[in-house]
């Protein structure tokens, strides 16, 4: 099973990826079998194909994480965190105020990702 630390970096990762508007630099941190429901309620998107292509579409937005507080790591294999999305879409400038749960395998990827938000954590600016 990865470290604590490993997990954590997973996640700062991922937040890197998007301030770099790098679908490829995401879809690294997932295994190759890896689900993606976000938010959760909507189809998975499974595979690195799919995740891939899913990461690609959220950055054309500009999309940006900010973190919330420290990054929660169970003793076996799940992180959470709290972040804000700021993208640009329809015209408006939108904060996003989500939790994505990971779930490492073995080998440190992320098997499953999850994201819980709905429409009273978005905010038009």
């Amino acid at each position: 099973m990865p470290t604590a630390k490993e997990m954590e970096a997973a996640v700062h990762a991922y937040v890197d990826a998007f301030d770099k508007g790098d679908a490829d630099l995401a879809a690294a941190l997932f295994a190759e079998d890896a689900t993606v429901e976000d938010p959760v309620g909507t189809p998975a998107k499974v595979g690195i194909a799919a995740i891939r292509a899913f990461y690609a579409t959220s950055m054309l937005t500009g999309a940006r994480l900010v973190l919330h507080g420290p990054v929660r790591v169970t003793a076996n294999d799940h992180v959470a965190f709290a972040f804000q999305v700021r993208l640009h879409m329809n015209n408006a400038n939108i904060n996003i105020d989500v939790i994505d749960i990971f779930r490492f395998n073995e080998h440190g990827k992320i098997i499953e990702m999850r994201a819980f938000f709905g429409p009273a954590n978005m905010t038009v600016l």
